[in-house]
């Protein structure tokens, strides 16, 4: 392109396609023009960012003494713009602004794929290419598969704590690739779900306070880092989902926070621009440009860095207007408290993503009862792919936390989930959330002596595997850490020189592998036809059966929730049939047994057959022994 005098508009005229879109609220590729970007008709870095209120910006860097006055910009249709030669990838940066208030602003490009290490923060000049990918065969595979009808187990975990090498505080996304690759695929899990790796600025959020949205945290890599990090895991055969926060962000000087001296990206009333919770601004979706900017930094992550799905962050902060405000009285044009911008915003996301990137995930953090999340938006739904189903995390560690003694008195808090279980796509969780703060490990609380906490859990994740709905854990559940998570710190890896905390790794392990391979878990997980309630009522006994069917895959699933043996006890089935043991919690391979004097091993039957005998209203039942605080999977063969 012939450059002319190089004003503003020579310059900009060749993006006019793509700022029409970012103004309309449709662009989904703004990373592509907004930001730092090597020109090579002019053999310089040609700076654009977006201030339609600013008086003037200028932009200060290493490379010119951070002179305020050093290098102006122009303005063309609210877009100020530069071409700087003589820059290198690595120079740091920042927009000296003039803002509408009459303050001067130092801030970081909210464009920029790559951030100073923080505490620093300034933006750093740096290319997303120049990686060569190696997963053409997994993203064709993904492109044809349908994540509603297949397995899906995620491994979630912070990047900065799984693994550390000895005196460095971050570890790199290389460093942390290959081991992972190796551990998750050992695992069976299919996922993982990093917790936030765009930038920000305290450690203490675990990056769910952003303020580069566009830049992969310095703390664990460049750009090229992530990409191999991702690359990596696809070799393994490993999606992988990133948490992504388009609900709020900080007030650091340097982020978004009144950008050009005016509020740009957050709502201009204040009773709507503060999230009093989390100190923290809101997004105002009734922006088209913050909406184009949003989109975008979704899409580049499985533009550029080739990710499987986003975990869209604090939904229900952002659907309800009076969200975490008791004091304020907000209300939309109809008189209700639901903010139509925002799921406006997250239909068209949604519609976006999956549109470009078909057979990748987006999943809603929703904890209300908000209808239609994961139904597609010409159905009046959200357009998630799927929802984590909050309240069978509460109610299941709920009853876990119980005395046995006390469970008969709780028991639908183990049945309630199916009331509602098809009404969305849920991945049942057992989150990060759920280990800070006070809230104890899974494994502490579960309750009961040590032995029985550990049968108790597996137990609980035995359940989890064989309920409708897909699964997530997180890093250290696996094998029952006992103290709660630290960002601070890598895990206990050394519980695993302990048989207890082997165990319990093992049989994490052998429930991916069948439910894996097993559709019965997985193919019918929308509806009645892939559930069967077998035994229901058993309050006295805190038992539960049930089967799971899809095709011609089969499964009879029992669990014993009291640390009591039930000799002689008779499961419920729809007909005549025979079972075969597929999997026993209780086996020495998964840990000790609890009280194994009193419970023998070989007490679980390999085998057996129905009997013509009532059993909860069905014709046919078997008789079996149940171990104290056991799960056991079995198939069924009609005869």
């Amino acid at each position: 392109m012939a450059m002319g005098e190089n004003t503003p508009g020579d310059i900009c005229k060749h993006y006019d396609d793509e700022i029409n879109l970012f103004y309309a609220g449709d662009a989904s590729n703004a990373y592509r023009f907004l930001g730092c970007h090597f020109f090579h008709e002019a053999e310089a870095f040609l700076f654009c960012v977006w201030a339609p209120n600013a008086r003037s910006v200028h932009i200060v860097g290493d490379f010119n003494d951070w002179n305020p006055e050093a290098i102006p910009m122009e303005q063309y249709r609210g877009i100020w713009t530069a071409l700087v030669p003589g820059l290198k990838e690595g120079n740091h940066y920042k927009y000296y602004i003039h803002g509408a208030d009459g303050k001067h602003y130092y801030k970081a490009d909210p464009f920029a794929s790559y951030c100073e290490m923080p505490p620093g923060t300034a933006s750093v000049i740096r290319s997303v290419g120049e990686y060569k990918w190696n997963d053409r065969n997994y993203i064709k595979s993904r492109s044809d598969g349908d994540p509603q009808k297949s397995p899906v187990s995620i491994y979630e975990l912070h990047i900065g704590s799984w693994r550390l090498h000895a005196g460095d505080p971050y570890p790199n996304f290389r460093d942390v690739a290959d081991p992972l690759a190796v551990y998750v695929k050992e695992m069976g899990f299919t996922h993982v779900e990093l917790m936030p790796i765009n930038e920000y600025p305290y450690d203490g959020s675990w990056g769910y306070q952003v303020t580069g949205f566009f830049a992969v945290s310095a703390r664990f890599g460049t750009p090229q880092d992530f990409m191999y990090f991702v690359d990596r895991l696809h070799e393994s055969g490993i999606g992988v989902i990133v948490d992504w926060v388009p609900a709020h962000f900080p007030k650091d000087a340097h982020g978004l926070y009144r950008f050009d001296g005016s509020w740009l990206y957050e709502h201009a009333d204040k009773s709507r621009r503060e999230h009093p919770q989390w100190g923290t601004h809101i997004f105002n979706y009734e922006r088209p440009e913050v909406v184009s900017f949003l989109i975008s930094s979704a899409v580049m992550l499985f533009d550029v860095y080739h990710i499987d799905g986003i975990r869209v962050d604090a939904v229900s902060s952002m659907l309800y207007l009076d969200y975490g405000r008791d004091d304020v009285y907000i209300r939309n044009k109809d008189g209700g408290n639901i903010d139509y911008a925002a799921a406006t915003f997250l239909r068209k996301l949604n519609s976006k993503i999956l549109e470009i990137y078909p057979g990748c995930i987006t999943v809603a953090e929703e904890s209300t009862a908000f209808p239609l999340v994961t139904k597609p938006p010409y159905d009046g739904g959200l357009g998630f792919i799927f929802k984590w189903n909050m309240g069978y995390m509460h109610d299941t560690i709920d009853y876990m936390s119980l005395d046995p003694y006390f469970r008969g008195g709780n028991h639908d808090k183990m049945t309630f989930s199916m009331y509602y279980a098809f009404s969305e796509n849920f991945i049942l969780a057992y989150s990060h959330d759920e280990v800070v703060h006070g809230k104890a490990s899974m494994i502490e609380k579960m309750y009961g002596t040590y032995e029985e906490k550990f049968a108790a859990l597996k137990t609980l994740y035995a359940y989890m595997y064989a309920h409708p709905g897909k699964k997530l854990m997180f890093m250290g559940d696996e094998f029952a850490q006992f103290i709660e998570w630290d960002y601070k710190k890598q895990l206990d890896w050394f519980l695993l020189d302990y048989e207890s905390h082997r165990g319990i790794k093992n049989f994490v392990s052998a429930l991916n592998t069948e439910y894996k391979k097993r559709p019965a878990f997985f193919g019918t997980d929308d509806s009645w036809d892939g559930f069967k309630w077998l035994n229901v009522e058993d309050r006295r006994n805190s038992v539960f059966a049930f089967l799971r069917t899809s095709g011609d895959s089969s499964i009879v699933c029992i669990f014993n929730f009291t640390p009591v043996l039930r000799e002689g006890y008779y499961v419920a089935l729809p007909e005549a049939g025979c079972l075969s043991l597929i999997l026993n919690s209780d086996a020495e391979t998964y840990g000790i047994p609890i009280r194994k004097e009193a419970n023998p091993v070989g007490m679980v039957k390999k085998t057996a057959k129905s009997k013509q005998v009532f059993v909860n209203g069905f014709s046919h039942g078997v008789k079996l022994t149940l171990p104290p605080l056991s799960a056991q999977y079995y198939t069924f063969r009609k005869l």
